[in-house]
């Protein structure tokens, strides 16, 4: 009975001392291990940004803080501070120190007042405008360990002031379940930076091994994005610039500029923007030059002012890409396929972001990670993307390189064939242009020159063979008194028909003939002895002589007076002493009275 008597006592105690605090109570049950504050929470907007945390205590009681409204955490980007209000009370016997955990990283300042039923008020600090050191626990969120008695209500009053959206999704966690939350959380966004490094240095490798501009932009893009995401989870805060509010505010807007120029940059190489689409070309340059000069602007401009035109400047440039990806893609581009289903990817990851940003979507799971695995699955398409276009190139330019060398084969075969035929032309050039060395410009018969190299060789044949070879000197009779009567002209005829019918005399003998110099002839027999040359040199004669020459309208009588002599196998005569042996009974037919024939054995 006394028992029961003691717990209405205290019953009535606790209803006593909650009716002293006013706004919604939040109750830890035994089994709670965490729990959030915003069902609980009352809010108050001070516009200014004046108020201390004395006229905060007076105004709620005062019923001037109200429920947040829907029960939502966001309200987007606002000025001056937010005060908020909650009472806890924890009924679990096992757990007095609570980690309280603001889940939202770029808060510039939060103060946390705690005020005990005995009076007691603790105060606390948190915010990238705070040193990472004055955390409670090593995390990228700001956080602090609050102590709740069992059974005791505690008041929390927490004033958030923030350049940055307002956005204050309160946990309560016991160090158990935080380490587990924290553990998930930190495995999810080592997966999510895991597949990026692997991004990174995969396409670096290729970007070294071909020199593809769009692979460059690809790492510009995956190192930006990838500094946009580790200052929003706080990593940044937490690992680069622990000690710096400066870079925690401005990091953001500048690290969104320099992904947003890579992203377009990107989009100008892969999908060949100068070459393809001239205008959308000068327009994406034109965007590349707002961020290129916003992100110079963003070091000195507010936080307040950089980071909402950053927030809405990417869904900006992400839709431009996709329009653009769309306007290439429907000319025929084929790799434009892969990049679209990216950007349309990253795209809403994006959106979700910037409207959680501006406090239009709840925050969960999907909404405050949707970012990371848009761009995680738009990374992967990007690099799968890259891939297919650098097949399709080499696909191109294998055709290319194939056609080229089959337009070189033809062109070769042609050049072949047309050096071919030059060759040929050459040649019989140079057989007409030797042939013609070799040979009288007025008779037409070989020359003196070309009788010494003939007639070597044919010596050489007939001494090889043991046969003889005679020798044939030929002198027009009374030639001078035919120029001096009939001129030249008549003279030049009267030399190329006695030429004529010399050779054909000739022709059964296979005999050399060749014009020895003015009016003389020598002829070269092979296989002939001293009377059958004499027998062609009477053939030769009778036929200048029976034959009359008509030059120029004038008949012409010919006759001839000649000289032979054979050279036996054995004789050591050479073309020289031949010349002079037949030249002398050339000179004994002419003292003979002319239209003769005489040998070198008559006329020694």
């Amino acid at each position: 009975m006394r028992m029961g008597l003691a717990w209405l006592l205290a019953l009535a105690t606790l209803g006593l001392s909650l009716s002293a605090f006013a706004g919604p109570i939040l109750e830890l049950a035994p089994t709670t291990e965490r729990a959030a504050l915003s069902p609980s929470l009352a809010y108050r907007h001070d516009t200014t940004g004046s108020d201390r945390a004395e006229d905060a205590w007076r105004r709620v009681p005062a019923g001037e803080f109200a429920p947040l409204p829907g029960g939502k955490d966001a309200f987007g980007f606002q000025s001056g501070a937010f005060w908020f209000h909650a009472t806890i009370v924890n009924r679990n016997p096992d757990e007095q120190r609570w980690l309280l955990v603001q889940e939202y990283p770029l808060s510039d300042r939060l103060d946390i007042h705690l005020r005990y039923p005995d009076g007691r008020t603790i105060h606390h600090v948190g915010g990238d405008h705070v040193p990472f050191s004055a955390r409670s626990v090593r995390y990228r969120h700001p956080n602090v360990l609050v102590e709740l008695p069992v059974g005791q209500p505690v008041e929390l009053l927490l004033r958030v002031q923030s350049e940055s959206s307002m956005q204050v999704p309160l946990q309560l966690y016991t160090p158990a379940a935080f380490t587990e939350v924290s553990r998930d959380a930190q495995l999810a966004i080592g997966l999510y930076y895991g597949i990026l490094l692997a991004l990174f240095f995969y396409n670096l490798v290729l970007w070294i091994s071909l020199r593809d501009g769009s692979y460059f932009w690809y790492l510009c893009h995956i190192t930006a994005f990838g500094l946009v995401l580790f200052t929003l989870n706080g990593l940044g805060f937490e690992y680069l610039w622990p000690a710096s509010p400066w870079m925690s505010d401005h990091m953001v807007p500048i690290s969104i500029c320099l992904a947003l120029i890579a992203m377009l940059q990107f989009a100008r190489t892969f999908l060949e923007l100068p070459q393809r689409s001239p205008r959308l070309n000068v327009v994406t340059i034109g965007l590349i030059g707002f961020f290129v000069v916003f992100g110079v602007a963003s070091v000195w401009l507010p936080y307040r002012i950089s980071t909402p035109i950053a927030s809405r400047a990417v869904l900006v440039g992400v839709v431009w890409i996709v329009l653009t990806t769309l306007h290439v893609l429907r000319r025929g581009y084929t790799p434009a396929r892969l990049l679209l289903l990216a950007w349309s990817m990253f795209l809403l990851g994006t959106a979700i972001f910037t409207l959680l940003a501006f406090g239009a979507l709840p925050k969960n799971f999907a909404t405050e990670y949707g970012v990371q695995i848009g761009s995680a699955l738009e990374m992967l398409l990007l690099s799968v993307a890259l891939g297919y276009r650098y097949a399709q190139l080499r696909h191109e330019n294998q055709r290319i390189t194939n056609e080229a060398n089959r337009q070189l084969e033809r062109n070769v075969a042609r050049r072949t064939q047309e050096l071919q035929q030059a060759l040929v032309q050459l040649k019989d050039a140079h057989t007409k242009l030797q042939d013609s060395s070799r040979r009288d410009g007025l008779t037409g018969l070989f020359n003196r020159s070309y009788f010494h190299e003939g007639f070597d060789r044919m010596l050489a044949q007939c001494r090889e063979s043991r046969r003889p070879l005679s020798l044939l000197m030929v002198d027009l009779d009374h030639f001078k008194s035919i120029n001096d009567r009939h001129g030249h002209l008549v003279g030049d005829e009267c030399l190329r028909w006695a030429a004529r019918c010399i050779g054909r005399t000739l022709r059964p003998h296979e005999a050399l003939l060749a014009r020895f110099g003015g009016e003389e002839f020598v002829v070269v027999l092979p296989n002939h002895d001293l009377r059958g040359a004499v027998a062609v040199a009477e053939d030769l004669r009778r036929s200048l002589v029976d034959e009359r020459c008509e030059a120029h309208g004038v008949h012409v009588r010919m006759s001839a007076s000649i000289g032979v002599h054979t050279v036996a196998p054995d004789a050591a005569d050479d073309i020289d002493d031949a010349l002079a042996t037949a030249d002398k009974a050339l000179y004994a037919a002419k003292a003979n009275g002319r239209d003769c024939v005489r040998t070198s054995i008559s006329a020694a």
